[in-house]
């Protein structure tokens, strides 16, 4: 029983670790905060809205860009191509 609580709990640790803040990196580049040089990030997205399909209620055709916020000063870089979470 003591094998499956620790392959339970290495398993939970994985997924809070893939989940959580890392590091990145973008076009085999490690993403450095600019403004503090942290190295530590959260990753979302954002909605790139247009005025035309605002304008026709049609923001869900609009393109999504990858924002990385730093887990320091709160900076937001944001990315239109993917990211790579570095382990």
């Amino acid at each position: 029983m003591s094998d499956f609580v620790e392959r339970f709990k290495n398993g939970a640790k994985a997924i809070k670790d893939a989940l959580g803040p890392g590091q990145y990196e973008v076009a085999n580049i490690k993403v450095i905060c600019p403004h503090c040089k942290n190295d530590v990030f959260e990753e979302g997205s954002a909605q790139l809205n247009t005025a035309g399909a605002t304008f026709l209620n049609l923001d869900w055709l609009n393109k999504s860009a990858v924002v990385l916020v730093c887990t320091r000063c709160g900076l937001i870089q944001w990315f239109g191509e993917s990211v790579d979470k570095i382990d």
